[in-house]
């Protein structure tokens, strides 16, 4: 049965919004280092640009699947927080940090033996170059990085968000400087180009990393979780569990961003000026992706603690809740990106060619924007069940098979059949769009059976 009830809207939606607020801005925040990024780069070579894209575009593909695995905490936090198992928690952070430590160590030789990666792309050497040189950077930065994870992984299954969205506001005062320095120069240091980017990252990702431990440290909110009370090595048990739960998390992070990074990839051969426009647009595409996202993630952490306080109706109704408002949200804000695409474009300082390359781009945006809130919000209440498996297979197949392998039909005309309109970055972006479709209708169907079968299994508390 489903159970959404429009009436639990006025419940439900203030509650969403009181943990997504901080949620979006805090995830703001970060977006607007990479527009700053492609901003200030693009101002410097349109080769700085094209190398920004190519190794940024690899440098969140690993780092967002590593960061997936580690993501497995909070729904169990989240569920251990509503059953008031504090100290339980504490245990949890330890063993994800030394989960954490190892897949930091395997995230760093990818990134400093990125160049079968970058060979995809077949650009100049000499952007080829400046790309490998801003992956090296950015490896200083993957350990704090990952700790970091780790922190903001906790604030979210207990209801703390607004810690994380003080720090990361508190990093992107620093990035405009930073960036100003190291990619054009001053007081003595010679300007680096796009790799400058790099260096104020990794700069402000340490920032964050000791900020963030001195509130866990001296704050009184989180003594009951005695995470420092001892230490604890590796509990093989409980790292087992995070991976079961977090391989599979990780996994569809990974795909869901490496079909964005071979896109990339392969749209770097159809010229400098086809990838830089690309990389405009799927720089505003996600900056949009925030909002969704961010009520995915408190939708995950309201649905977990009603799991874990025994309220199993409760936590369905929560996630139909979601579903509705953060779909009918992010139609509304299609709709607006597409009437003002001109002056979305207008906030770059772009050459002609690459605007005009643009603007077509902007229909995909606005037509998937549903089809992406649909498959974000059931993904992220999924995994309040500690359900990964099969959502990974359907990001695989739909993603991978439909969105990636039909965009490459499409865009490169394989087929010989292809419309004009589709072919080129047009084709990747309508594969894209068709796949995520896809993903929504099965994410959404399996979360009706999941939350079905879990309230038989699982009777609930009368709130």
């Amino acid at each position: 049965m489903l159970h959404f009830k429009l009436s639990r809207l006025r419940e439900d939606i203030p509650a969403l919004l009181k943990l997504a607020g901080p949620l979006l801005i805090g995830q703001l925040a970060v977006i607007a280092f990479g527009v700053l990024d492609t901003a200030m780069t693009a101002r410097y070579s349109a080769n700085d640009l094209a190398a920004l894209a190519m190794a940024s575009a690899i440098f969140i593909s690993v780092y967002v699947g590593l960061t997936g695995v580690v993501s497995a905490l909070a729904p169990i936090a989240g569920q251990l927080f509503a059953a008031k198992r504090l100290s339980d928690i504490g245990e949890e952070v330890r063993q994800a940090t030394w989960l954490a430590l190892g897949l930091t160590i395997l995230g760093c030789w990818i990134l400093l033996n990125a160049q079968p990666l970058l060979a995809i792309s077949r650009v100049a050497p000499e952007i080829e170059s400046n790309a490998r040189l801003y992956l090296s950077i950015l490896a200083l930065g993957l350990p704090a990085s990952m700790g970091m994870r780790v922190l903001m992984t906790l604030h979210n299954a207990v209801s703390r968000p607004a810690v994380i969205t003080v720090v990361q506001l508190i990093g992107l005062a620093l990035k405009l400087p930073l960036n100003l320095l190291f990619i054009y120069g001053g007081l003595g240091i010679e300007g680096m180009g796009g790799p400058g980017c790099a260096v104020a990252t990794v700069i402000i990702n340490w920032s964050w990393l000791l900020m963030t431990l001195g509130f866990v440290v001296f704050d009184r909110f989180y003594r009951p979780f005695k995470i420092f009370e001892r230490f604890s090595l590796p509990n093989w048990h409980r790292i087992w569990t995070l991976l079961k739960l977090g391989t599979p998390i990780g996994f569809s992070y990974l795909i869901e961003v490496t079909s964005f990074t071979l896109m990339s990839l392969f749209i770097a051969r159809l010229g400098t000026t086809a990838l830089a426009g690309h990389q405009i647009v799927a720089n505003i595409g996600t900056a949009i992706y925030m909002v969704p996202l961010s009520l995915s993630i408190a939708t995950m952490t309201l649905v977990s603690q009603s799991i874990g306080a025994n309220q199993q109706e409760r936590a369905e109704e929560i996630g139909w809740s979601s579903v509705f408002f953060t779909t009918a949200l992010c139609i509304t804000i299609g709709v607006a990106v597409w009437v003002f695409r001109i002056q979305l474009l207008n906030l770059y300082d772009l050459p002609q060619e690459v605007k005009a390359f643009s603007i077509p781009l902007f229909l995909f945006i606005a037509f998937y924007q549903v089809f992406d809130a649909l498959q974000v919000t059931a993904a992220f209440i999924l995994r309040a069940y500690r359900i990964a498996f099969w959502p990974m297979v359907i990001y695989a197949g739909s993603l991978w098979g439909v969105g990636l392998g039909g965009g490459y039909l499409m865009g490169f005309n394989v087929l010989g059949n292809t419309p004009p309109f589709l072919q080129g970055a047009n084709g990747f972006w309508a594969g894209n769009s068709i796949s995520l479709g896809l993903a929504a209708c099965l994410l959404l169907y399996l979360f009706r059976k999941t939350a079905g079968r879990y309230e038989k299994t699982h009777p609930p508390v009368e709130v």
